[in-house]
Formats: C-alpha cells, structure tokens, sequence
C-alpha cells in the first residue's frame, strides 16, 4: 500500500530546494513561508537528518545536502507524474499552458507570425508570453521556457541552439536611392539610428556604426543626422518610417524584412555575432509534455528555415517528421 501522508511536505521540499527559499516556495504553493519550514522539518524529523543547508553567501539560499539531491529528482519526476495524473482525470477542461520567457522583438517578429501554427496542432495548450527584455529566472520557474542569446552555457538550464545571428544595415524602401543601388555616398546622407540597448553590453559584440563604417571600408562619418533610442522597438519603428538607417540584428527584423517595410542594405558588409539564440529551460520542466511540445516546435521552426536557405539543422534535431507540428 502506497503512503502518501508526507506528499505535502515532499511538495514543499521540493519547491524550497528548486526556488532556494521558503518564500519562493511559499508563493508558487499558495501558503506561508513559515509553513513551508514547519513542512520541510517535519520531513527532517522523519527521515533523521536535515534536508536543506543555507549558504553563507549574501543571497543566503537554500540547497538541498547531498542526500537530498539524489531524491529530489525522484520526487520532482514524481511530482510531476501525479499532474500529468490529474490532468488527464480532469478530462479536456483543463488546457496545459506553457509561459514562455522572450524580449519583445523576439515575439513580435519571430515567434508570433509562426504561433497558429502550433496551436492549430496542439489546440489544448496555451501559451502565455511572459515579455521583458530582463532575463526571468527560469530555473526556479519564473517561466517555462525561454529564449536566450548567448554561447549556451546557463548553469542548471538545459540549453538548444536555434540559429546564430548577425548584424546588418537596413533602412526603408522609401530611402531606397533611384534605381536600388546605395553607396557611400548615398550613406553620407542619411540619419544613422543608434539602438542604445544592443551596445549595453560590450561582451555581446554588438557594433558602433563608426565600427561598422572602418570595418566596411567607408571612413569613419563626421556629418550625419544621428537618433539615439534606449531600446530596439522604438529604433524599429524610426527606421521602417524612413527616419534613417538602422543597424540591426537581422533575426528581429525578418517579419519586416519578408513584408518589405524594411529593405536590407550593404549585405556584404554584414557583421557576424560571436553568440547563437537558445531555448532554455530546466530539466524538470520539459518533462511536462506541452512544454516539450514547444521546445520542439521551435526547433522544427528553425530547421524549416534553415532548410529552406541551405543550413543545416540545428543540433539535436535529428528528425524534424516525429515533431508534433
């Protein structure tokens, strides 16, 4: 006969250990953190020994000891067997939903335009975008699944490289000189839009337009109307209104690219980042079926374009047919 009688406290240890706190753990359960610590001791007092140490660091978290991280992916396995349980007993009423974690740009212009897709083919999932340009704590469950640049390397987080990224120049049709050729001097001309956001971090790479200019060969600009903007949206939307000429990361703008609100310009002069776009989540939650559902969609996505272009597939997707499309 099964006993069941500490799955409350297995709850909590389990949440306590995955948020690094009995306050994190409290909220996703809906009690008090005081509660959740009387559960996790009378789990200790049970089993003989403590479960959780706190660290000395500033953050002070919680992790579990040795013995307890050998179970605990037992128990989360478990955990998560008993919802898949009580979904299936509370029949079609009970949709999944699957938050995904993405900046504004990455939604608008990649994963919406493909999004009817995925729920034509898996009608009972939702997904709820969580949309901010600040990275979500994905690992203790901000969110389900997220979208990430960067070289793959994001501790507890399991992490698939979609497509890698460059930077090129784009402007609007209505720039466009007589007859489509731009030069050097057409440039000279034209407002150079400056995206604040993609310079804030220097590791990413990201070019100056006078880096652009030196590394293309055309001399470093001296005249040109500038207009500078905090963030990637707003950067968009001058340059696909004509205001000037924008460097962009070319994966953003592709929806206005494919429509043409934006034309792409100088393509030999293109500049290779040295980082690729991953979907991230942890372990125990692509256990969740309409979470690996997702994950897999977005990578059948990439490897229709990669195809489509001449690529090859992007690692870990070795047979597109047996994705649920």
């Amino acid at each position: 006969m099964r006993s069941l009688s500490r799955l409350k406290s297995l709850q909590a240890l389990e949440a306590a250990a995955r948020h690094g706190s009995f306050v994190g753990a409290a909220e996703e359960l809906g009690v008090s953190a005081p509660a959740v610590g009387q559960l996790v001791r009378s789990l200790e007092s049970w089993v003989g020994h403590s479960l959780l140490k706190r660290s000395r660091s500033r953050t002070a978290r919680l992790t579990p000891v040795e013995e307890a991280r050998a179970a605990l992916d037992d128990i989360a396995r478990g955990l998560d067997l008993l919802e898949s349980g009580l979904h299936q007993l509370h029949g079609r009423s009970l949709r999944a939903i699957v938050v995904v974690s993405a900046s504004q740009m990455w939604v608008s212009n990649w994963i919406l335009p493909k999004l009817t897709e995925f729920s034509q083919g898996n009608p009972g999932i939702d997904i709820r975008f969580d949309v901010a340009d600040r990275l979500n704590d994905i690992l203790n469950g901000e969110a389900d699944i997220g979208i990430r640049c960067g070289d793959g390397n994001w501790p507890g987080l399991v992490s698939t490289r979609l497509m890698g990224e460059e930077v090129t120049a784009v402007c609007s049709p209505a720039l466009m000189p007589i007859g489509g050729e731009v030069s050097a001097s057409w440039l000279s001309r034209q407002a150079l839009i400056h995206d604040a956001s993609s310079l804030a971090d220097p590791q990413q790479g990201f070019p100056t337009w006078e880096a652009w200019y030196s590394k293309a060969g055309f001399g470093i600009p001296k005249d040109n109307l500038n207009l500078h903007f905090n963030a990637s949206v707003p950067a968009v939307q001058a340059a696909t209104s004509g205001k000037g000429v924008l460097l962009v990361r070319s994966r953003l703008v592709s929806a206005e690219i494919d429509s043409g609100r934006l034309v792409e310009i100088f393509p030999d002069h293109s500049w290779p980042m040295t980082w690729s776009y991953y979907a991230v989540a942890s372990a125990r939650t692509l256990r969740r079926k309409e979470v690996q559902l997702f994950h897999d969609w977005l990578l059948a996505q990439q490897y229709s374009e990669a195809k489509a272009v001449g690529q090859s597939a992007p690692a870990g997707l070795d047979d597109v047919t047996d994705l649920a499309l």
